[in-house]
């Protein structure tokens, strides 16, 4: 072939691309792999959802702070409205089995009685506000342990309920627990056993048709009982005799030790009572009890609840 002939097909070659290798003939090595992007472009090709995802976190995150300052706020309020210090500590949730009672200080056993407490085993920081008898009738003890969310538990005696029963039946609706006191606040210790049995049990009978439900909690009058009240009591639904280690009044708290402070699971025994006896209204009596209970660093829990 002429030179300036085989010059030109070899351009042309070439320019098209189906050059032959200018070494040696072999197997054709395999292409480079693409160098990593950059970091700063990874992270533009991310993708774009995520900052709003990150800008909804962080919005939900503030929305739940702003929630619980104001509540904080409204308890605050809600707790200066009533007089108090501060507000109540809230209690922690109830617990999902009930304390095992056993032979310590502030629980008696013995078989086939009702257990006697007047100290609920519990490490939970919580005590119990416990309200007997029923002679005052008061709508603003309910309104406030209501809008500050006190638990408490009542043991009503008939002779005072029976003028009004519809007041006890709006505490229950609001969470409280009516238990038994008695038909009349007899001291049972000094009777016998067929009249201890028509107190309790004609109770137990008497709240069931006002309130709508049997109480399991039985405190008897004074404090005072023996075995007959017990049998009697056990006999007809009673599983637990709750007595108490501290009586609160409107201006002072009585103590059943010398070190005079809360202990984890003390039951605060006060009554239903007035300005005629006490001089001074039952908010009165809620507003020393909340405010030496927070004091201490406890807070009020159900009985009913734990027992």
């Amino acid at each position: 072939m002429p030179t300036g002939l085989l010059a030109t097909v070899c351009l042309s070659a070439v320019v098209a691309g189906c050059a032959g290798p200018a070494g040696p003939t072999g197997p054709k090595s395999a292409p480079a792999p693409p160098a990593a992007a950059p970091a700063a472009a990874r992270q533009a090709a991310a993708p774009a959802l995520l900052p709003g995802l990150a800008r909804q976190e962080e919005e939900t995150g503030s929305a739940a702070v702003a929630r619980q300052e104001a509540a904080a706020r409204t308890a605050l309020e809600t707790a200066h409205r009533w007089g108090l210090k501060q507000p109540p500590l809230k209690a922690p949730p109830r617990p999902a089995t009930k304390p095992q009672l056993r032979s310590v200080t502030g629980v008696k056993l013995k078989d086939g009685r009702p257990p006697v407490v007047y100290r609920v085993p519990t490490d939970d920081k919580v005590v119990f506000l416990t309200v007997d008898d029923g002679a005052e009738k008061d709508p603003e003890f309910n309104r406030m342990a209501a809008e500050l969310g006190i638990p408490l538990s009542a043991f009503v005696s008939d002779y005072l309920a029976r003028e009004n029963y519809g007041y006890f039946r709006d505490l229950h609706a609001q969470g409280v627990e009516i238990n038994n006191h008695t038909i009349n606040h007899r001291n049972l210790k000094i009777h016998d056993y067929d009249t201890q049995h028509d107190e309790i049990c004609r109770q137990q009978d008497q709240l069931e048709k006002q309130i709508g439900v049997r109480p399991r909690l039985f405190r008897p009058p004074y404090g005072e009982y023996n075995d007959d009240t017990l049998r009697a009591a056990g006999s007809c639904g009673v599983e637990a005799v709750p007595m108490w280690n501290e009586e609160a009044f409107p201006d002072h708290m009585e103590w059943r030790y010398d070190d005079q402070k809360l202990h984890p699971g003390d039951i605060i025994l006060t009554h239903f009572r007035g300005a005629d006896v006490w001089k001074a209204s039952m908010p009165d009596l809620l507003r020393k009890v909340v405010n030496d209970v927070t004091a201490q660093g406890f807070s009020l829990a159900r009985l009913d609840d734990y027992l």
